[in-house]
């Protein structure tokens, strides 16, 4: 059984979640890695092969086509579309990041095949692959299965810890150059504005530091940033703070907002109503702050601390600076 992994480059740099795709296709194919098989699209991306087959790739196929130096949905298609024609690939998995949300289901229609999206867990049962995906705001836990031809699986970032497999290993490499179909592609990227900050995006950070309504107005979120990037965390703020001002919407976790799962979730002045509660309840570690005693967040939280948080978030940053010190 073929397996593909599509890895993910961003601005040149490969994400985190490659590691994790290709530990869980290991545990598909009982540790076989001569039929799990990685791409890497971009200008340069060639530099990634080698860490891709500490992982566990086999075979990786780099592509270096120019309609593939930014992302575009459809010469993204295109290319792994002829990939899986070349290979008949049993299962193709991707992160579910804002770029795998937007092209593997459109990817999975062109084949008419199942698409399996923000999954925790993947197995096979015979010629089936079944999934485990959270619903209703992460409150269950559902068991999905697909037995087309092909199946496309997206994995929530950060529920599968990525393991190293031969830190001295060498994949095989072949360059591969799609046929790209240019009147299929009706659109033209002209232009992309980068964010201020190279932080990770929320949804594949391991450390996530919130602000809620709390906080009082935007110029204050500067302590929580102060904060973060002590430990190298991204900021996230709840539906309130972002309804207030206080926050763009790219900032926001929640029902409405972005799920994320990190290894650690601080939240300051959050409530922790059910909205914000579905958006980051699986994270591994929550430490809540708050002066009610009473807030439903800290039914949730791992560790709970009642105290105003202008005076506890210097408190955090002068011990978390003492552990990176001394780390």
């Amino acid at each position: 059984m073929n397996i593909l992994v599509y890895a993910e480059v961003r601005n040149g740099k490969l994400k985190s979640t490659a590691g994790e795709l290709l530990t869980e296709a290991r545990r598909l194919t009982g540790g076989k890695t001569d039929s799990i098989h990685a791409v890497l699209l971009g200008e340069g991306c060639a530099a990634h092969a080698k860490t891709l087959a500490t992982y566990g790739a086999g075979k990786v196929f780099v592509v270096e086509h120019a309609t593939t130096n930014t992302y575009q949905c459809e010469p993204h298609i295109q290319t792994i579309s002829q990939l899986i024609q070349k290979n008949s690939y049993k299962v193709v998995l991707g992160a579910a990041s804002p770029t795998g949300r937007d092209f593997f289901p459109r990817l999975a229609a062109r084949h008419k095949s199942g698409m399996l999206t923000d999954v925790v867990s993947v197995s096979l049962d015979g010629e089936k692959v079944v999934v485990r995906r959270p619903m209703y705001a992460g409150k269950c836990i559902a068991e999905v299965m697909s037995q087309t031809p092909v199946t496309f699986v997206t994995i929530r970032p950060n529920v599968i810890p990525a393991e190293l497999l031969n830190a001295a290993a060498e994949a095989s490499v072949e360059n591969f150059q799609p046929n790209i179909d240019a009147a299929a592609v009706k659109s033209k990227i002209v232009e992309v504005r980068k964010g201020k900050s190279e932080k990770p995006d929320l949804t594949e950070a391991s450390l996530i530091i919130s602000g809620g309504r709390a906080m009082g107005n935007s110029d204050n979120f500067k302590i929580l940033h102060d904060l973060a990037d002590v430990v190298g965390a991204t900021v996230g703020a709840s539906r309130a703070a972002v309804d207030s001002g206080y926050a763009p919407h790219d900032m926001q976790v929640g029902q409405t907002g972005k799920t994320v799962n990190p290894n650690l979730y601080i939240a300051f002045g959050i409530s922790g109503s059910i909205q914000h509660l579905a958006g980051m309840r699986t994270s591994k570690i929550i430490v809540a702050v708050n002066t009610d005693p009473d807030a439903p967040i800290f039914q949730k939280a791992d560790y709970g601390i009642v105290a105003d948080l202008f005076q506890a978030v210097p408190l955090f940053k002068e011990e978390l600076k003492k552990i990176v010190e001394h780390s």
